[in-house]
């Protein structure tokens, strides 16, 4: 990787975002294990490592080819141009899934859903693997893939990798995510907040694909083909 592309400013602010995430990771773990009322509730520690090793991926994709889009997704949705009707619905997508995550706790401590099959348990832990694979895939395929909405100076549309089937690949691998947490907390009813944050994304989807047509040259060509 070259001097340029690993400034002083660059490195700084992919160190603010390790911080950051470290500091939510070990929220969330507290959050999780409070809820469920016990400290060795083995699929709570499942999914705190699931998690803590997607967000590790993250350094691992990004840093050798794009520090940039790194140091990027340490301003969250504080960057110029982001449309300003995004922050709350990406605040009411994360309250969802903060939720779903508590209510799986909770449903697990009061055994509400009973004591769920291994294989949903499994499949859940298959779903997510395979929610952020596709998630981080599109990522590294897209150099403007930022936290927000918004057009980006030299901003182009990204054709390669997962954006050759479908136009929004990173919301798709994260809807999958979405609905595979309460599977591998081992809770029926915590997929109703997992389905409104999934419903959130949906409307996310829509509007950032509508922004997209009306604001970004070549992206109304590339609809034609693409899903």
């Amino acid at each position: 990787m070259s001097k340029e592309r690993m400034s002083p400013e660059i490195k700084q602010k992919i160190i603010s975002w390790i911080r950051g995430t470290v500091g939510g990771l070990l929220a969330f773990a507290l959050a999780i294990l409070l809820a469920g009322g016990r400290w060795d509730w083995l699929w709570g520690w499942v999914y705190i490592g699931l998690l803590t090793t997607a967000m590790a991926a993250h350094v691992v994709v990004l840093l050798p080819i794009n520090p940039a889009l790194l140091a990027d997704r340490s301003e969250g949705l504080n960057q110029e141009g982001a449309k300003p009707w995004d922050r709350p619905l990406v605040a009411a997508m994360s309250v969802f899934l903060i939720g779903s995550m508590i209510l799986s706790g909770l449903d697990v401590r009061w055994k509400w859903s009973g004591v769920l099959p291994l294989l949903v348990h499994l499949g859940g832990v298959v779903l997510y693997i395979l929610g952020w694979g596709i998630f981080l895939w599109a990522m590294a395929c897209n150099p403007f893939f930022s936290e927000s909405i918004r057009i980006q100076r030299g901003h182009q549309v990204a054709e390669s990798g997962p954006y050759r089937a479908i136009r929004h690949p990173g919301y798709a691998g994260a809807c999958l995510q979405f609905i595979a947490t309460p599977l591998i907390l081992g809770s029926w009813w915590a997929l109703i907040p997992a389905a409104l944050a999934v419903a959130g994304y949906v409307l996310r989807t829509g509007l950032e694909d509508q922004t997209l047509k009306e604001e970004l040259p070549g992206y109304g060509d590339y609809t034609q083909g693409v899903r």
